[in-house]
């Protein structure tokens, strides 16, 4: 996958998406370093911001601390 491809990625994702990628995330992940990585922080915040309260938390317990196997 390109840097192109994941920013078109992380523009389209859902922040369920975002912050499971970001959770689960391997060292490194290239999602998450250089400018893509720059990118991904820049929209899931922008993303976090149009969540209520109620959805983050709700989001954030449905993927958990640990990952599927």
């Amino acid at each position: 996958m390109t840097d192109q491809e994941r920013i078109e990625w992380i523009n389209n994702a859902t922040y369920y998406q975002l912050l499971e990628r970001w959770r689960f995330a391997p060292v490194g992940e290239p999602f998450l370093r250089g400018e893509v990585g720059e990118h991904y922080n820049v929209v899931m915040r922008q993303k976090r911001k149009e969540v209520s309260s109620e959805d983050f938390v709700r989001i954030s317990k449905a993927i958990g601390w640990t990952q599927p196997t």
